[in-house]
């Protein structure tokens, strides 16, 4: 096996260059075997037990890292070539690799001319597995006149060229792949028609490319021609954590207190009898809860308890309203340090502003750990391969990860106002196109539930994120967000935070933080709130409802909203600037706050002026 000295970057280790994923490295196209092929003694671990939590019994595993130049004997990662055929760029002939010379591999033609790996390669439909496209057997099928038997008794195995050819037309059909044994021309349209593998009895063969093929590996599903590069082909299933003392939201902490108690056991045992309400009022008026609170914790007692947290935002939002309780420098040590301050405190907040946006937070320190669970190909509704395919039987798999350290802004906004503001019928029926959009899309139903507050939220972070890319140092793909929006957990929550991490250094440089303080984050959210104002694509964006993949956008387009896909949760998806600024029927969560300063002041520079 020939070693391939190239470095990538850390991150680009999970994405977009994980398990599964194909990448172009100095002309050759390579593709990442799953962890079974990593080397466990040159990876070393990541611990995050929020993450494993939430992963179930699982190992992360950072890939091997080397500074300086990547010697004779550095550890490094295993990629496999993929596509295996190629073509001349001087002849023009194909060639495949065989058994034979694995272990002196060539990417240069027998006449010098240098090999190019086959721009199409064929994906499942719905099992994401991927194989190359079987050229000689291809090229000698078809339904057209020309299939003559000479054709289908061809042997010519080493006298396929690939060619162009103007005067068949343009596009695929002048692009063929002959054979110069039959004369069989064959044209590349062919291959992207629907249904084409299937006509012509080309199969999927149920495996990924470096994985042995078996004959118990029999996938049903059609395969479909793509180029090897296309985006579609690579959807990664990544989860990540944010590594903060994990502190319990306040219903769970008040569940533990229940069950605490001395009489709870007795509420339980009498199981709705005389004594049941009796009971349940003792220990509400001990506790400051109501006897609802006692009597339906008791009824859900037989029922298995989730003492892990079911979701990693919960821990997160609780850990944020603990460091927010405390406005001023956090004095704390680790790698969560956050400094908080009121904007009902700062003269310089409007007060339609202060009303909607409560708390701020300066993260100055944060650890992120990010995590592939797996992959998907052709379409987000296709099965997921697990990122290790060990078939040693291991109780815990290898998983791909890094720590990352980095910096942000965390916004908490009003749950009272939020709250009025969503009951809003006109609010609730605008939310209500997106809530069924996503109920009648499959794939869909993986991201969050598109309710009021987290689609302005949402779309809040989106503008924000904009604005920040000019004055931060840091470019948009550089930011992340993360949504804390949520009414269906006894504790709701409203909160945005936006921050970025580097996984090859040891933090940040500060350039992100230092915008959360107060006469510098205010500014930049109301001028943020004025670019969103008016789109270049406005009257068509503010009046649509219909945009983006699935149109699970409503008025958001990349003139005034989208970002970088890696920088969203939910990939530009569950976005509405009516929803913000407000529509024609439709009052936004935001609203009135930029006529209020457009009332006193002035937009200069990105700042307001009085």
């Amino acid at each position: 096996m020939q070693r391939i000295k190239h470095d990538l970057r850390l991150s680009e280790t999970v994405s977009p260059f994980g398990v599964g994923a194909v990448v172009d490295i100095r002309g050759e196209s390579l593709i990442a075997p799953d962890t079974s092929w990593w080397d466990k003694r040159y990876a070393p671990e990541i611990h995050c037990e929020r993450l494993v939590e939430r992963l179930g019994a699982s190992t992360l595993r950072e890939a091997p890292t080397h500074s300086g130049r990547a010697g004779k004997e550095t550890a490094g990662l295993t990629y496999w070539r993929f596509p295996t055929w190629r073509f001349c760029e001087r002849c023009s002939r194909l060639s495949q690799r065989t058994s034979k010379d694995r272990g002196k591999w060539t990417n240069n033609c027998e006449c010098g001319g240098m090999l190019i790996p086959m721009r199409y390669v064929a994906v499942c439909e719905k099992g994401s597995h991927l194989q190359d496209i079987p050229w000689f057997m291809w090229a000698h099928r078809g339904h057209d006149a020309g299939v003559t038997e000479s054709v289908r008794l061809c042997r010519a195995y080493k006298e396929l060229r690939f060619v162009r050819s103007a005067k068949h037309g343009e596009g695929l059909k002048s692009l063929r792949v002959e054979c110069g044994g039959c004369k069989r021309s064959r044209p590349m349209s062919d291959l992207v028609a629907k249904e084409a593998f299937g006509r012509d009895g080309i199969r999927c063969k149920g495996f990924q490319p470096w994985q042995e093929p078996l004959l118990t590996n029999v996938c049903e599903h059609p395969l479909i021609a793509v180029q090897r590069g296309a985006t579609g082909n690579y959807i990664a299933e990544r989860i990540s954590a944010l590594d903060i003392p994990e502190e319990k939201p306040q219903s769970v902490a008040l569940a533990d207190a229940i069950r605490a108690h001395g009489d709870f056991s007795r509420v339980v045992a009498d199981n709705g009898g005389p004594k049941t309400e009796i009971i349940a009022g003792w220990i509400a008026d001990e506790l400051g809860v109501t006897v609802e609170e006692v009597l339906s914790l008791a009824l859900a007692e037989g029922e298995q308890r989730n003492d892990v947290l079911a979701d990693l935002k919960d821990g997160e939002w609780a850990a944020f309203l603990k460091k927010l309780a405390k406005p001023g420098r956090d004095r704390s040590q680790g790698d969560f340090i956050v400094d908080a301050w009121s904007t009902a405190e700062e003269p310089t907040v409007p007060d339609a502003l202060s009303a909607r946006l409560t708390t701020v937070g300066k993260v100055r320190r944060v650890r992120e750990v990010r995590a592939l669970k797996g992959f998907r190909r052709y379409s987000a509704d296709a099965d997921m391969i697990h990122a290790d395919l060990s078939t040693e039987g291991r109780r815990k798999p290898t998983l791909p990860a890094i720590e990352m350290y980095g910096e942000g802004i965390f916004l908490q906004f009003g749950e009272k106002f939020l709250a009025d503001w969503e009951n809003l019928v006109a609010v609730r029926a605008r939310a209500g196109i997106l809530v069924d959009r996503r109920s009648k899309t499959a794939w869909a139903q993986r991201l969050d539930v598109p309710e009021a507050r987290f689609v302005a939220l949402h779309t809040l972070a989106h503008l924000l994120i904009r604005r920040l890319a000019y004055a931060s140092g840091y470019s948009s793909a550089s930011l992340q967000e993360r949504i804390y929006a949520h009414t269906d957990r006894t504790d709701r929550m409203a909160g945005v935070l936006i921050y970025t991490a580097a996984g090859d250094a040891q933090g940040t440089l500060g350039g992100l933080v230092r915008l959360g303080a107060p006469e510098k984050l205010v500014p930049l959210l109301l001028a943020a709130l004025d670019d969103a104002d008016v789109c270049s694509n406005d009257p068509v964006c503010i009046e649509s409802d219909r945009q983006g993949a699935s149109s699970l956008n409503l008025s958001a387009c990349h003139g005034c909203t989208l970002v970088s896909e890696t920088s969203c949760e939910s990939a530009n998806r569950l976005l509405d600037r009516q929803l913000v600024l407000g529509g024609r029927d439709v009052p936004g969560l935001m609203e009135g706050v930029l006529e209020e300063i457009r009332g006193r002041s002035t937009l200069s520079n990105g700042r307001w002026d009085d």
